[in-house]
């Protein structure tokens, strides 16, 4: 059975419909955030970055981490709106929030004490509420919130 390592609890400021979890050493990174976003898909990667597509253009959305030593239990994904699992390097054992509009903010998740490769499992829910608050008001401040699990990849 796995054991939760490690939660945090994150702001995100989503910009323009995105924002990323990146390699927290991203000096070497191919594509680094945010080249080659892909609008309207969920999640989107490249090496050393997970990009997340937002419902709502501009806000800031609640976002647990979970670190795991293994894969964690199985979800009800009736509860969420949308989910889906990547594969994620680490050359450092930390990554950082990225922000469209910020950059890289002050939030780093620490994997482990070196790199590796992980499996990450993102889910989110209050989208439509996000979507509808952003059209209407320009913002959607808490509406969407996500929970991204990360384990070591077997």
């Amino acid at each position: 059975m796995a054991e939760l390592i490690r939660q945090q609890q994150l702001d995100a400021d989503v910009g323009y419909h995105s924002f990323c979890f990146q390699e927290s050493d991203d000096g070497d990174l191919p594509v680094p955030y945010p080249d080659d976003s892909v609008f309207g898909q969920f999640l989107t990667t490249f090496p050393g970055r997970i990009d997340i597509f937002s419902a709502g253009h501009t806000h800031t959305a609640s976002v647990a981490v979970e670190v795991w030593n293994g894969p964690p239990p199985e979800e009800d994904w009736t509860r969420w709106d949308e989910h889906g699992e990547v594969d994620f390097e680490s050359t450092s054992g930390e990554v950082a929030l990225w922000s469209m509009s910020l950059g890289r903010t002050d939030a780093v998740v620490t994997l482990s004490d070196s790199g590796g490769a992980w499996r990450v499992q993102v889910c989110c829910v209050g989208r439509e509420e996000a979507e509808r608050l952003s059209e209407q008001t320009g913002t959607a401040e808490g509406a969407e919130r996500y929970l991204v699990r990360f384990w070591p990849k077997a």
